[in-house]
């Protein structure tokens, strides 16, 4: 079974920094996606950032600059350094892990993190 625990979320003040952590355990294949969502209240959950097992990144527009994705691939656990942040950015953030066991055209399983939340202040 898959399981991804997350942790980092805090209240900073806008302008500062604050880095979220997610470590997934389980039956991981080789080839991942592991990511980042957010969800402001009330709000569509959006993708932040994500990088392949391969170190292939994106990233939202907005955040694109400020957030830099990361992944330590042997211990399966993903980073989000996020900078320059502002009450935009608030939110409960999930990582998320997405396999690919019938290979990458065919159906794909998604795996979330409990979430975490990052308040920035004004």
């Amino acid at each position: 079974q898959v399981q991804l625990v997350e942790s980092g979320g805090d209240l900073v003040q806008a302008g500062g920094s604050l880095t979220l952590s997610c470590a997934a355990s389980g039956r991981i294949f080789s080839f991942n996606v592991m990511g980042w969502y957010r969800q402001a209240p009330g709000k569509q959950r959006e993708l932040v950032a994500s990088m392949t097992s391969g170190g292939i990144p994106y990233y939202l527009d907005s955040v694109k600059g400020r957030f830099t994705v990361s992944r330590d691939n042997a211990k399966n656990t993903v980073y989000l350094q996020m900078n320059s942040l502002s009450p935009e950015d608030t939110a409960v953030y999930y990582c998320d892990l997405v396999l690919y066991p019938g290979g990458l055209l065919s159906g794909r399983q998604q795996y979330w993190g409990q979430g975490t939340q990052v308040t920035v202040s004004s």
